[in-house]
């Protein structure tokens, strides 16, 4: 190992540490009570059965925990909670687990503190799985790996800024700024991850230009259709317009299959034409459409099966109370399809995109040889 990578994985291990130590002392950087368990108690199981003959049991437990944060620190509050087997809304606590509580406001000087129990503080665990996914991405990709980490924070501060000049801004179009969002999206991954050149360059105009059009051809399609079919009832606690939204929700979703599909694409053409400048274009373009045809489908099912996947809690749940099987597909997945179709478009016509795109910048390097 060099000298480099051994200061940088010394100061990668010094950081996990670090972090690891932090969000397990730093109850004092919250502001709400967070109450430590330090003994459960089952104190009652009752079975119940709704109208659909649906069974479920509802357990009731006793807590004491230990106050964590603010002017009661250090004293012991008792808690009860109730939860099912189901656990749609609720959940069984342990001991160790940290919880947002609220104290009881009638709570006599002197005596136990009581409260309620609002959620549970999971920063630590969302911790874990984060430097799970460093680590991983780390040995796998090596530098390339380093960059997609900062690729992807980079993304997620921009697209978090994004929403915010558009909860701020009432007369600027979300459909604008994703729009905008999306070509800075697609030029900092890209070029993070693969660098300056002409197989970056062919990536980014054929991811730009398969996400607008499949955008276009949606929008199209809802127009001629009149918009029949869209079921926008789980927007419907959202004050502005759905259709909007949607779009936008479109747009960003397509967003990362199609620029899969252009970089495989791209890295595919250029591959060949390094192991052997002399290819003809012919071969390069049966090649190509090759492996388009190899990549489409697991390209498309991959969207469709992460799209309808987000579905499938309220699926169960409108079946389980007897609602019509068209009427629960209708309610809960026709936006879902509407973006895997959308995304799958995108897919589609990235294929030919990409490889017409990777052939002329193959030709203008050939040109400058």
């Amino acid at each position: 190992m060099t000298y480099k990578q051994i200061l940088f994985y010394t100061i990668l291990t010094l950081c996990f540490a670090v972090s690891i130590v932090f969000v397990n002392h730093n109850y004092s950087f919250y502001e709400r009570p967070i109450a430590k368990v330090i003994e459960t108690n089952l104190e009652d199981t009752t079975e119940s059965i709704d109208i659909h003959d649906n069974e479920d049991k509802i357990f009731t437990q006793s807590i004491i925990a230990e106050m964590k944060n603010g002017e009661e620190k250090g004293h012991l509050i008792h808690l009860t909670n109730e939860y099912s087997s189901s656990g749609g809304y609720d959940q069984e606590y342990h001991v160790g687990n940290d919880l947002f509580v609220s104290i009881d406001t009638n709570t006599v000087q002197n005596t136990e503190l009581t409260g309620t129990i609002n959620d549970v503080k999971r920063d630590k665990y969302v911790l874990i799985i984060a430097w799970i996914f460093i680590f991983t991405l780390l040995f796998v990709g090596k530098k390339q790996g380093l960059f997609s980490i900062i690729s992807l924070a980079v993304n997620a501060i921009l697209l978090s800024y994004s929403l915010d000049i558009y909860l701020n801004t009432s007369n600027m179009s979300l459909l604008l700024i994703c729009s905008i969002s999306v070509i800075l999206f697609t030029c900092i991954s890209l070029l993070l991850v693969n660098g300056f050149n002409e197989k970056t360059f062919a990536a980014i105009v054929a991811t730009l230009l398969g996400t607008f059009i499949s955008l276009l051809i949606t929008y199209l399609v809802m127009w001629l259709t009149a918009e029949e079919g869209l079921r926008y009832e789980e927007m419907q606690f959202l004050t502005r317009p759905y259709k909007m939204v949607f779009m936008a929700g479109v747009l960003i979703g397509s967003l990362g299959a199609v620029m899969d599909v252009a970089i495989t694409m791209s890295s595919s053409i250029f591959g060949l034409y390094e192991n052997n400048n002399n290819i003809p274009i012919k071969a390069l373009k049966t090649s190509g459409l090759d492996i388009g045809k190899d990549i489409m489908g697991t390209m498309t099912n991959i969207l469709f099966f992460a799209y309808i996947s987000g579905s499938i809690p309220m699926l169960i749940l409108y079946l389980t109370n007897d609602s019509p099987l068209a009427f629960t597909l209708s309610m809960n997945l026709s936006l879902e399809l509407a973006r895997a179709l959308a995304g799958g478009i995108g897919i589609v016509l990235t294929i030919p995109i990409g490889l017409y795109t990777s052939i002329f910048f193959v030709n203008r390097k050939r040109a400058r040889l």
